[in-house]
């Protein structure tokens, strides 16, 4: 007994890789995909004219267009995709990987490219859950086996997207699997560690948010971090309370739900014009604060900036609602 369960467990960690360097593979092209994108438009926002007015307007249009398609084909790309992965390892949802691989990626590109206010954290769990429930399709695995491989995905896709792989698997163990299962825990591991050797190839071993600094908090002032905490938990609150009641708003708009996305690409335009740098996922926004600390009224006017465009790409199911995670 005790050399079969350690052979199964073996056989899901071999398993549990293979499926980590495919994720891995993925996530850093998508991640490669959106920094050449992202970059590009940058530069166009950078030297405002007429023509580049002309580009980024007929790119919203056209980026709004394909997110609408690619949305009425596969519903299931709506959201960040963390809900839809929880579902189907519960058992209440299902579809097919492959459509929802492709798209996903296409949808995330574009969206995220264009400049919306969008993080590649769900849609790379969401990857990542695709390619392992394509290997549990190529290997006719079924049941618990199945949700052990879309799991592992799932750890995979997370941590290739921040070279975080101990992250990628304690997200997976408390937010998607809701259960501490050793078998899950190894195989998660593994595709973690996997799809985060695979992206440090691709990206080196810069940590994504490498922030230096020159002296440690003193012992005296860690206070501040619990202060710093009780405000980040109520603003974390307002955001969550703000982001869920939108929808509303958004419903009385004379736009089809499936176009709504060209909302929030439009408005970002004068936003790019004005302050390119701020475009994207803000991970950029991070390594210059961490570079170089502004005044206290330009952190005031970015965090504004931050808060409201990221509620307006959050709401449409073609756009924003790719990436309720961020």
């Amino acid at each position: 007994m005790r050399r079969l369960i350690d052979g199964s467990r073996l056989h899901f960690i071999g398993w549990g890789l293979v499926v980590g360097a495919l994720a891995g593979a993925t996530v850093a092209l998508f991640r490669l995909f959106i920094a050449h994108m992202l970059a590009w438009i940058q530069g166009i926002y950078a030297h405002p004219s007429w023509p580049s007015l002309a580009v980024v307007l007929v790119l919203g249009i056209v980026v709004s267009i394909i997110a609408a398609v690619l949305l009425r084909q596969e519903p299931n790309i709506s959201g960040s995709g963390i809900p839809q992965v929880e579902g189907q390892l519960q058992g209440t949802m299902e579809f097919h990987w492959w459509g929802i691989l492709w798209r996903k990626f296409v949808a995330g590109v574009l969206a995220i490219g264009s400049g919306l206010f969008l993080g590649r954290e769900g849609p790379s769990i969401q990857l990542g859950a695709a390619i392992g429930q394509g290997v549990a399709a190529g290997r006719h695995e079924s049941g618990s086996e199945r949700r052990v491989l879309i799991a592992a995905g799932a750890a995979g896709g997370l941590a290739a997207a921040f070279n975080a792989p101990i992250a990628g698997v304690m997200f997976v163990l408390e937010e998607v699997y809701h259960n501490f299962s050793p078998l899950v825990w190894m195989s998660s591991l593994a595709s973690a560690v996997a799809a985060d050797y695979v992206s440090m190839r691709v990206f080196g071993l810069t940590p994504v948010l490498h922030i230096t600094y020159a002296h440690s908090l003193p012992m005296n002032q860690y206070w501040h971090l619990v202060v710093l905490g009780i405000i980040l938990g109520l603003l974390g609150l307002l955001y969550n309370a703000t982001l869920l009641s939108l929808p509303r708003w958004y419903g009385h708009l004379p736009i089809p739900r499936v176009a709504q996305g060209v909302v929030p690409l439009l408005l970002i335009i004068p936003l790019g014009f004005w302050m390119p740098q701020v475009l994207g996922g803000g991970n950029g926004v991070i390594l210059n604060l961490g570079g170089q600390i502004p005044v206290l009224s330009a952190l005031c006017l970015l965090f504004v900036v931050r808060f409201v465009f990221s509620m307006m790409r959050t709401v449409p199911d073609c756009l924003g609602g790719f990436f309720f995670l961020s």
